[in-house]
């Protein structure tokens, strides 16, 4: 060998040590030894067992088969279970006959992975967990399996019984359980955010059902023990809501105008209907409660029960709100009740006792909370000094304005003097600049201070939330913004959603939307050595995280959904790990949070669906894509949803999703693309112009452009999937959208994208813009269409559909119903009405008893009905209900 090569490797085996010691650590690694399993019997190990590291990964299948054959674990024997760790070399979808199809068995690379997998795991080996995309492939094999077999007994039955098909009592249920199809979405379990203890051993949760056989809804609520896995009926009382815990024992709940104990007494009785339960622990066996009701004018709490009816049905109003969301204003009023539970000892037991009732915070003042038509829990909280909430301005119309303020009333005896004397004075806070809508304050665990959000714009609801800081409730006009800027609208450019402090109140963690996802942040301490505030840091992406609870020992419990996921409990393991630059995504399976050490996930608890599997679900079918905006320098960032059995080789009609909003986002969140995905779609769900979660500059900009830039962004983007998915047949392209999407849809029909859709359906939408004068919240179109209809005609005639119906071609479903005031349902009418008389196919669907959604789970499959059958008949895909009828046949 020439000298010059020799040197050569020398001097690289010198560059690898110096100046590559991570690859030389892994070169090193590959030569470790592996101790040698013994056959329990002989006590020696199998000729072929590999020594090292490197020799393991170089075993062939053949190789692999003997190892396991060695060891007893082809077929089960006595000797099988002798051993620490099992190959399970049986499993049916090992199977390798070639006689299989493709689609039924592992190709012979995911085989050999499979086996070396299983075998590492039998000897110990660290990190040898099953992973995700094998679970899934076990799930694919076995319905592909399974249909084959279908087909075939199908098929056998009709040769010997002349045409008999009795599919649906072989498998056909089976089978449509593995897919999700509107019934399946609309009977699939919907469980509430999950209620830890304080060790998160224990989760109360609610879980409501409906049956399409039995026309009947079950509401439960239910108490996981997270370490067997097993749960446990608390009630089934259709009245009862609101389970927390008074400690990790025992359960308090709302039930029937009552509180209940889990040991099933009454623990006060309460004069009316009342929700929203907030506990917090005094001390000494007691415990301050907070709820929110309706009051009537005098204060006292409204029970509809026992409410008078006037002898008149007229109603006269002097300002807004006339109407809201989806009912008539009335003289009650949302109020904060406030009371104390006492201990009680009899016979050596304890018992909780509501003595003096309920207190009206808000008795004797104009203010409302929470505020309607959304505010719940996240509207008050209550501490060991008092109350604090947000109400709206109660010297402004609520119509015209967003405004709503920051309000506290607390003391140090707050609990003591409850009914002794009057609720504490209730202090308003103002800050200086903001002007807008006020949410989610939350008092600190020293119950000194008060974190909250607010917005700058009056008028403005989708404004960025900016968290402020009270550092002594005592003092409550020294307020300050946490990431405060210079020009007032803050460093951090993300809104944030929900707000929760850290044990020791030295962080604090946002929820808060980001790229199309719902994250978690961490922000702290409050001031850094250098004196400047750090931004949140990313801690938890989503998925969509919907509620965020911090545990004594700072762990933090996480519900979260995704496409695939409709309820997910998992824990961020804060307590184990205390490094500030940790990133977590979120569990997909029980194997430990930390099995692949650079990528962490959170501990998984409990999975409602299986991570999707229960529906034959599975991650792959979700993608990402991005397309060059209209305005200078924007990506357009989409959802790509595909059906559970696609192939890149086949084409697929287009179904193009436009969210409502405008100012809000297709997030990674349980929703129903994937119903229309396994109709036969490939779903695209854009984030255009207006969009939340990619700055405020870029929701901003969609005031004044209602019908411009994100109309524009759509266009480039049915341009883009045409040119770079192959997959995806755009001249089968079908559009839809809700509310803001519905406008959309009303606007792309008056405009050139009509022409390249199949059909189009509109649900809530607007047609006139003039209509939105008959909305309820009036500050909506004043702000986005930059000034009320009297002050800038032009501008709302320059983006109404109405004024472009010269234009509308393309058949268009009409979906609206009566009980929505958001947008009336002469919106709906009035496209409905327009399509007929130009002679477009068309057809309406109303529902009397609905609002802006569609919420009876009846009224719920008749809309997909509707729905899919529209769509499905215009790309040459089988109607929906022509293929429940043939299931059933």
């Amino acid at each position: 060998m020439p000298k010059s090569r020799i040197v050569a490797r020398r001097a690289a085996k010198i560059v690898l040590s110096d100046r590559s010691p991570a690859l030389a650590l892994k070169i090193s690694q590959m030569r470790l030894t592996i101790a040698p399993i013994v056959h329990v019997i002989t006590g020696k190990p199998a000729p072929d067992f590999p020594h090292t590291m490197l020799s393991l990964f170089l075993l062939t299948e053949e190789q692999l088969d003997a190892l396991a054959n060695y060891y007893s674990q082809v077929t089960p024997t006595a000797l099988t279970q002798q051993y620490p760790k099992t190959m399970d070399w049986n499993q049916p979808f090992l199977d390798k006959d070639p006689a299989l199809p493709e689609n039924c068995r592992l190709s012979e690379l995911e085989r050999l992975k499979v086996k070396m997998r299983m075998f590492a795991r039998f000897i110990g080996m660290r990190g040898a967990h099953t992973p995700r995309w094998e679970y899934e492939k076990q799930i694919e094999i076995l319905r592909n399996k399974i249909e084959k077999s279908v087909r075939e007994e199908e098929h056998a039955l009709r040769k010997t019984y002349c045409g008999v098909i009795f599919s649906l009592l072989l498998s056909g249920m089976t089978i449509r359980a593995s897919k999700l199809t509107p019934e399946v979405l609309l009977e699939a379990p919907r469980r509430s955010e999950g209620v830890p203890n304080t060790d998160a051993s224990k989760v109360l949760y609610s879980v409501s059902t409906y049956s399409f056989s039995e026309h009947t809804k079950r509401s439960e609520i239910r108490l996981l023990d997270v370490a067997s896995q097993q749960t446990s009926l608390v009630t089934d009382e259709k009245s009862a809501s609101d389970p927390t815990w008074l400690d990790d024992d025992i359960i308090l709940l709302l039930q029937s105008n009552r509180m209940e104990l889990q040991v099933k007494y009454t623990a006060g009785s309460i004069e009316g209907p009342v929700g929203d339960l907030k506990i917090h622990a005094l001390g000494n066996g007691e415990f301050a409660l907070a709820v929110s009701g309706k009051a009537k004018h005098d204060g006292s709490l409204y029970n509809p029960e026992k409410a008078e009816k006037p002898p008149s049905s007229g109603k006269i109003y002097k300002s807004g709100f006339v109407r809201h969301w989806d009912h008539y204003v009335t003289e009650t009023r949302n109020a904060i009740w406030l009371g104390k539970l006492y201990q009680q000892k009899k016979n050596g037991s304890r018992t909780f006792e509501l003595k003096h009732g309920l207190e009206n915070a808000l008795k004797g003042t104009n203010l409302e909370s929470p505020i309607d038509p959304f505010g719940g829990k996240d509207h008050f909280d209550i501490s060991k000094y008092g109350l604090v909430f947000t109400a709206k301005d109660p010297c402004l119309n609520p119509a015209a304005h967003t405004k709503s303020n920051l309000y506290i009333s607390a003391s140090e005896k707050f609990w003591d003097e409850l009914h002794l004397t009057r609720v504490p004075k209730i202090e308003k806070t103002s800050i200086k600049g903001f002007d807008g809508a006020s949410t989610s304050p939350t008092w600190s665990n020293s119950g000194k201070m008060i974190a909250f959000l607010s917005m700058k714009t009056d008028g403005y609801e989708s404004d960025k939330n900016q968290p402020f800081i009270i550092r002594d409730y005592k003092q409550p006009s020294q307020l300050s913004s946490i990431f405060a800027s210079q020009d007032g609208r803050g460093k951090w450019d993300r809104s944030p959603q929900s707000i929760a402090w850290s044990p020791d109140d030295w962080q604090l963690y946002f929820t808060a939307e980001e790229n199309g996802r719902g994250n978690l942040y961490r922000a702290g301490p409050p001031k850094s050595p250098d004196g400047k505030q750090r931004l949140p840091s990313l801690l938890v992406k989503g998925g969509t995280i919907t509620a965020a609870q911090v545990l004594k020992n700072g762990d933090i419990f996480v519900t979260s959904t995704s496409f695939i996921e409709n309820s997910l409990y998992s824990l961020v393991p804060i307590s184990k790990r205390s490094n500030q630059t940790d990133v977590y995504t979120l569990a997909n399976d029980d194997r430990p949070f930390d099995s692949i050490p650079d990528h962490l996930t959170t501990q998984y608890i409990s999975s409602n669906t299986r991570s999707g599997s229960m529906f034959g679900l599975s991650r792959r079918q979700i993608n990402e894509i991005h397309w060059p905006g209209a305005a200078p320098d924007t990506l357009i960032h989409a959802w790509v949803v595909k059906p559970s059995n696609f192939s890149s080789l086949k084409k697929y009609p287009l179904a193009y999703l436009i969210h409502g909003g405008p100012q809000g986002a297709w997030t990674d969140g349980w929703r129903n693309p994937l119903v229309f995905a396994e109709q036969g779609y490939v779903v695209i769900c854009p984030n255009p112009t207006g969009s939340t979660g990619y700055g405020q500059v870029f929701v901003d900009a969609i005031q004044g452009e209602w019908g411009g830039l994100p109309y524009n962004d759509l266009v480039l983007g049915f341009d883009w999937i045409k040119q770079n998915l192959a997959y995806v047949d755009t001249a089968r392209s079908v559009g839809l959208g809700a509310s803001y999407g519905g406008y959309m849809m009303n606007w792309i029909q008056g405009h050139p994208l009509g022409r390249q859709f199949k059909a189009l359906v509109t649900h809530d939408g607007v047609f006139s813009m003039t209509g939105q004068m008959a909305s309820e919240e009036l500050y909506f179109p004043f702000h986005d269409l930059q000034g009320p209809l009297w002050k800038n005609a032009e501008g709302w005639a320059k983006w109404d559909p109405s004024g472009f119906t010269q234009h509308w071609a393309t058949p268009h479903l009409i979906v609206h119903s009566e009980l929505d005031y958001r947008l009336t349902i002469s919106e709906g009418l009035a496209a409905f009405n327009v399509l007929q008389m130009r002679g477009v196919e068309s057809q309406f669907l109303t529902f009397p008893d609905e609002n802006h959604w569609v919420l009876k789970p009846e009224n719920g499959l008749m809309w997909h009905e509707v729905v899919l059958d529209w769509i499905n008949g215009y790309v040459g895909l089988e109607k929906y209900t022509e293929s429940r009828k043939a299931a059933k046949a």
